[in-house]
């Protein structure tokens, strides 16, 4: 894939209507209330916001938000999939559903970070939003209701695209976490109209883009979390350009079952075994260095209070389950990414949402914070861990998509990036 996009700087936005594609999908209180409770996505969308206010550009950005069902049939049939009784659905309550995905706290959160004022369209191509685009004057902003309330959104309709882009005149796509979907927001607008990244994407483009065309070596790639299953296309393409890649959390008891180890009740997927096995076999094949556990902190139940011992990797006692990495893992982790030129890490090394399972976690990303490579985090809950653990601002580059960016580590064409103008 071509990583070398024009962006907003490359072409004249002066004076046009200029339809932008955030990522803001922000978390909100579960209780309704329509408060957010991290705003971080709607601060990474501020600099290329900015830029286009101050080019005078009129700007009508828009998003989805969760997964809300734009029709009340398929609604019903989600919640009755749920364990719901379709008795007590009501058309009254998709509503509420639907009222609780509802853009207009962002636009609220948006003007006050731009200290401007955000008009809010109530539909995403309907008669308000027309009306208000049509209205809207350089150097003004307008944020289109939830693109998701459009069932042509997921589909990628041509009809939604072309209504979206008979708006503007310039499209700007700057949602990173939603360039791994072809949905009319994200791809199909740019059949209709000129099509450039914002800042945000270009800044991931250049750093993870960087990183896998053309690394300062040596390149050690972390992958943790869950399942071998999900970060399966990320090993295979890394073993063609890694020089280390170290495997933590719950997949590694995938890795240790398939060579024979005994992992008690720890996270498997014994039908990812055999492949676990051939990227060991590709790796010593290809001369990569493969770092697997060799310790483990197992605990005798989930939970924040379990009981805990540490045993070497392969010997987890029945009952007990690995919940992380083990201290003698730690120093062979931390040493491996002592000289590295370049660090790309997505997933966990243990559960870090427990105190007393996050050391694996938290010395990865102390290690990391210390050495002079290029580190890039890869979204998703090392992203999180990274916030959480307070070593945020000793990273040179975390990463705005989680799924995104892992199919692009994989090597996967992103359709959102595909469709935009080639430098």
């Amino acid at each position: 894939m071509n990583y070398n996009k024009k962006t907003v700087r490359d072409v004249e936005v002066t004076g046009k209507k200029v339809l932008l594609r955030c990522d803001f999908n922000v978390p909100m209180a579960k209780d309704g209330s329509g408060v957010i409770t991290d705003d971080k996505r709607i601060r990474a969308a501020l600099p290329t916001i900015q830029y286009l206010l101050e080019q005078n550009a009129a700007v009508i950005a828009c998003s989805h938000m969760g997964k809300p069902q734009p029709s009340f049939e398929k609604w019903v049939q989600k919640q009755t999939e749920k364990g719901k009784d379709p008795a007590s659905l009501t058309e009254e309550k998709w509503k509420k559903s639907l009222a609780e995905l509802s853009l207009k706290p962002v636009a609220q959160r948006l003007g006050e970070l731009l200290g401007k004022d955000v008009s809010m369209a109530d539909d995403v191509v309907g008669a308000d939003a027309q009306a208000k685009a049509a209205a809207l004057q350089p150097g003004q902003i307008l944020l289109l209701e939830n693109t998701r309330f459009e069932k042509g959104e997921t589909k990628n309709d041509p009809a939604l695209a072309k209504a979206m882009a008979n708006m503007a005149e310039l499209y700007v796509s700057d949602a990173f976490g939603a360039v791994h979907r072809a949905h009319a927001s994200t791809a199909g607008v740019a059949e209709y109209l000129p099509a450039v990244s914002g800042f945000l994407i270009q800044k991931e483009l250049d750093f993870i883009g960087g990183a896998l065309a053309n690394p300062k070596r040596p390149l050690v790639a972390i992958l943790g979390g869950s399942k071998v299953s999900s970060k399966i296309g990320v090993i295979n393409n890394l073993l063609e350009i890694a020089d280390t890649i170290i495997i933590g959390g719950g997949m590694a008891y995938t890795f240790s079952a398939a060579q024979g180890g005994k992992v008690g009740n720890s996270l498997l997927e014994t039908d990812w075994m055999d492949y676990s096995l051939e990227m060991v076999a590709k790796a010593k094949a290809k001369g990569v260095k493969l770092l697997l556990p060799v310790d483990t902190v197992c605990a005798d139940k989930f939970a924040p209070d379990a009981n805990s011992q540490i045993v070497a990797a392969g010997e987890i006692p029945d009952g007990w389950e690995g919940l992380d990495i083990g201290p003698k893992t730690v120093e062979l982790y931390c040493a491996a990414v002592q000289d590295a030129g370049t660090v790309i890490w997505n997933g966990p090394m243990g559960v870090f949402e427990f105190p007393a399972f996050a050391k694996g976690t938290e010395a990865v990303a102390e290690a990391l914070s210390k050495t002079d490579a290029i580190t890039i985090i890869g979204g998703g809950d090392s992203a999180a861990a990274v916030q959480q653990l307070g070593y945020a601002n000793k990273m040179t580059h975390i990463s705005t998509g989680g799924g995104a960016s892992l199919e692009f580590m994989e090597g996967k064409e992103l359709p959102g990036v595909a469709c935009l103008l080639d430098a």
